[in-house]
């Protein structure tokens, strides 16, 4: 069987978190809000801001890194 790109078929949220009810993932999603205050609320938003920076840092990584592969394997 081949690879299936990325972005070759659209995800249901459930897709995204693990199967394992202790993923951090997954408990991250589930954790109430509730008792935060606003200023928690906001530094949560800037800790998954980061988190989102640092992995398409890390998916841009990837990508230029295969291309850079098959770049190389078709000379």
């Amino acid at each position: 069987m081949g690879a299936v790109p990325v972005n070759a078929v659209a995800m249901e949220p459930e897709d995204l978190f693990a199967k394992r009810a202790d993923d951090p993932l997954t408990l991250l999603a589930r954790q109430d809000l509730d008792p935060f205050s606003i200023d928690e609320l906001q530094k949560r938003i800037n800790a998954l801001e980061a988190e989102i920076a640092r992995t398409k840092g890390k998916m841009q990584a990837a990508a230029s890194h295969r291309a850079s592969a098959e770049a190389l394997f078709r000379r």
